[in-house]
């Protein structure tokens, strides 16, 4: 048995040097094998995968994954419902767009560039890529329809991001929305009744948009609104967001190097996302405001209460001493019934504060309960928290490790109605990454990157 753990983990450790051909034809190979030992391991290829192609958005990956996950799955006798329901999706889609390009060659031209935010800045519409902007990049022109009374603002930029069209709104402007054109275009299209004043500039990675209405009476509206103090209407953005600082009162959670205390880092954390997400519009919730203990079941229990769109819970990871100085990296878990020897030992640590009247077989029999309805829009959320908080890090500190997406039985998770994420900012144990752990600045990084991936799930989905 230990040797086959041990392989298990040789095979994951080994699996990012590897191609995604290489993987499946590796996959492949062990799902005909008469051993369990090698079904297993190609049911542990197919599942990681699957995370790639959710990832990378690539559907012949994932119709891939989805079919080995499912073979191997009833080969071991797995409860992978999920994944077939997916699988039979996967096939119709696989067989319409077959049929499709029987009769007609399609030729997709992907942008170079991506739209990794979109807010309102000292009354300024910022739209910020992934790369500098290029000279020609964007497109500007005006079009005024005289029949209809309307002036319309247009942008297209060479870039892609959005799935769907975003409406976005501004004082004294009639409408705003930003939309997919075409593959290789994302327009912005500014619309009023009246004709604006409309500047922009290019900076780096950013495109500044200052409109404004040169209505007097728009003017006017605006001053009396300003003067009563109503607080200015950034983004649509109506979420909800609950954020849950792991542990707290008489549970410090991981006492790591130097004893700091898992539950203060987490805390810290926490309040400068929420003030980032706040101060991006967002309506944001906190489980805990100071050192108090709550119980898990009550977190989710409130962010269901509040009506959240999401909960993320924020939490630091721990390892002995003997691998305190090897064992580092950034990790993002969502909810599942995973068994995984390294996602047991995670939800161990955070699951015994609340829990330990339950023995080890009444967990395991609840664990299999666990509606699985939001299990594929929480590893969407852990994806897209996992690049955004890697991205602004690695911006601007060196050795930033990427632990992974992983699911996990985490009991915090348990019960939530919304796409919910546990997010491991780091080892606490670990020197290096202990003592940015305990730094403001690194602490508003980390929160920085968090909310950027937020903004890009709401983008995305």
């Amino acid at each position: 048995m230990i040797k086959v753990v041990a392989l298990v983990l040789f095979f994951i450790t080994t699996l990012h040097a590897l191609s995604n051909l290489e993987i499946l034809k590796r996959a492949d190979s062990f799902s005909k094998s008469s051993s369990k030992s090698n079904q297993f391991r190609a049911y542990n290829d197919y599942k990681n995968l699957y995370l790639r192609a959710l990832m990378n958005n690539d559907k012949k990956l994932k119709y891939s994954a989805l079919k080995g996950i499912v073979y191997s799955g009833h080969k071991l006798h797995i409860d992978v419902k999920q994944y077939e329901k997916e699988y039979k999706q996967a096939i119709h889609v696989t067989h319409s767009s077959k049929k499709r390009h029987q009769t007609k060659k399609v030729i997709k031209i992907q942008s170079s560039h991506k739209l990794s935010a979109v807010r309102f800045k000292n009354g300024r519409l910022i739209l910020r890529f992934d790369k500098n902007l290029k000279k020609n990049q964007v497109n500007y022109f005006t079009l005024h329809d005289r029949k209809k009374g309307v002036y319309k603002y247009i942008f297209d930029i060479h870039a892609s991001m959005l799935k769907s069209s975003t409406t976005l709104r501004q004082e004294g402007i009639d409408k705003i929305k930003l939309a997919q054109y075409n593959p290789n275009t994302l327009r912005l299209v500014i619309q009023n009744r009246t004709p604006l004043s409309v500047r922009f500039t290019k900076k780096a990675k950013e495109l500044s948009i200052k409109v404004a209405n040169k209505s007097k009476k728009a003017k006017t509206a605006i001053a009396s609104k300003k003067y009563k103090k109503a607080p200015p209407k950034r983004l649509d953005r109506d979420k909800i967001i609950v954020i849950d600082a792991g542990h707290g009162g008489k549970d410090p959670g991981a006492i790591g190097y130097r004893k700091y205390r898992e539950k203060v880092v987490v805390l810290s954390i926490a309040r400068e996302l929420r003030n980032i997400l706040r101060s991006r519009g967002y309506k944001v919730y906190m489980t805990r405001e100071g050192d108090h203990f709550i119980k898990l079941r009550n977190r989710t229990k409130y962010a269901n209460k509040k009506n959240a769109d999401i909960f993320i819970s924020i939490h630091a990871n721990a390892v002995g001493r003997k691998d305190a100085k090897k064992v580092c990296g950034l990790e993002c878990y969502f909810l599942s019934t995973s068994r995984s020897s390294r996602a047991k030992k995670v939800a161990a640590m955070e699951n015994s504060a609340d829990l330990d009247e339950m023995d080890y077989y009444g967990k395991q029999s609840f664990l299999n309960t666990i509606n699985s309805h939001n299990i594929v829009a929480s590893n969407k959320l852990a994806i897209d928290l996992q690049r955004g908080a890697l991205s602004t890090l690695k911006s601007r500190y060196k050795n930033v490790k990427d632990a992974g997406v992983r699911e996990g039985p985490f009991w915090v998770l348990v019960g939530a109605q919304m796409p919910s994420v546990l997010v491991e900012v780091g080892f606490i144990t670990h020197p290096d990454e202990a003592r940015k752990l305990v730094n403001r600045k690194y602490q508003k990084t980390m929160a920085k990157g968090l909310a950027n991936g937020v903004e890009r799930y709401f983008i995305n989905n």
